[in-house]
């Protein structure tokens, strides 16, 4: 793999990371850096620099992190996002995966993108939920400001220094499985 490609791939991973604590957030930085000239996506995905594209993602940012700011709406959202990270972590990842086989950069979007956007939006569901029974929904707009400030930082890292946002979305994915399997079950 050339070094082009790699720094595709942390670029790449790092936005799919980002949409697991937002969906739109990595979607607007993706689009205004492309449009910026900061970094070049894959020709098939163009349209995320585009005029209208810039405006959807702006305006669907805003209303993302707003409504994460209501308690019984963000649990309602969680159910629409859990599959949308999924896909976003997919297109973006296929969006800045450049220079190899088209086998290949499908591939690694699928598992790497849809694959590491799915495991921290899960992860933010679960801790939404123990937010909202814990608190009583008083800590969730908190959590919400939390996940949005994440999800721009995950995203900004990944534009300015790819490998190190590969390297943090290791050692986070390393986290949350472990955190994972120490949970007590029940049981069944």
């Amino acid at each position: 793999m050339s070094a082009d490609a790699f720094v595709g791939v942390g670029l790449g991973v790092g936005l799919a990371a980002a949409c697991g604590f937002r969906v739109f957030v990595p979607f607007l930085v993706a689009s205004l850096a492309a449009r910026a000239g900061m970094t070049t996506l894959s020709p098939d995905f163009a349209w995320i620099a585009s005029d209208p594209a810039v405006a959807a993602f702006a305006v669907a940012t805003l209303l993302e992190v707003f409504a994460y700011q209501i308690p019984w709406l963000d649990n309602l959202l969680d159910t629409v996002a859990s599959p949308a990270a999924v896909v976003a972590g997919v297109v973006l990842g296929a969006s800045a995966f450049t220079g190899m086989d088209p086998l290949l950069r499908w591939g690694l979007a699928l598992v790497a993108g849809g694959g590491v956007a799915g495991v921290f939006q899960g992860a933010t569901a679960l801790a939404r939920v123990g937010s909202s029974v814990g608190t009583g929904g008083l800590a969730n707009p908190l959590l919400g400001f939390v996940e949005s400030v994440t999800a721009l930082l995950i995203a900004v890292v990944a534009l300015f220094v790819p490998v190190i946002a590969l390297v943090g979305v290791v050692v986070g994915l390393v986290v949350v499985v472990r955190r994972r399997a120490r949970r007590p079950r029940s049981p069944a």
